[in-house]
């Protein structure tokens, strides 16, 4: 049966103060992801449907404290708390956030590859 933890997760990408650690595994994205600054995706994501995300996650917080704004309402979820955020989303972490993800391999790619064309357009 697969497994992987933060310390053997194979992709790492670091993004100023966050840290995302990842690996694919049957269908699912698994991130184990650090904020070492209060952070958002306000700005990336404006390259999505609604500027928010389009992916939907399960996860669980490990530490900190994570927000989750909708068009109508604000979801928060701190350390201890399971999560299931739908499409439609747009993250938000307090800095010392820490949280474990599984989103679906396809619709994850999909979304950071949107983001990174809007990076790199954002940088021109």
């Amino acid at each position: 049966m697969p497994k992987v933890s933060k310390e053997s997760a194979s992709h790492v990408q670091e993004f100023g103060p966050v840290v995302d650690r990842r690996e694919e595994m049957d269908g699912y994205t698994v991130e184990f992801v650090s904020f070492g600054a209060d952070s958002d995706l306000d700005g990336p994501l404006q390259a999505l449907p609604g500027g928010a995300c389009q992916c939907p996650h399960w996860g669980y917080v490990i530490a900190g404290r994570m927000r989750y704004v909708f068009g109508d309402r604000e979801e928060i979820y701190e350390a201890g708390d399971a999560f299931y955020v739908p499409p439609g989303h747009t993250p938000k972490a307090d800095a010392g956030s820490e949280f474990v993800q599984f989103s679906p391999a396809d619709e994850l790619r999909a979304t950071d590859e949107a983001i990174a064309r809007n990076m790199q357009a954002m940088q021109r």
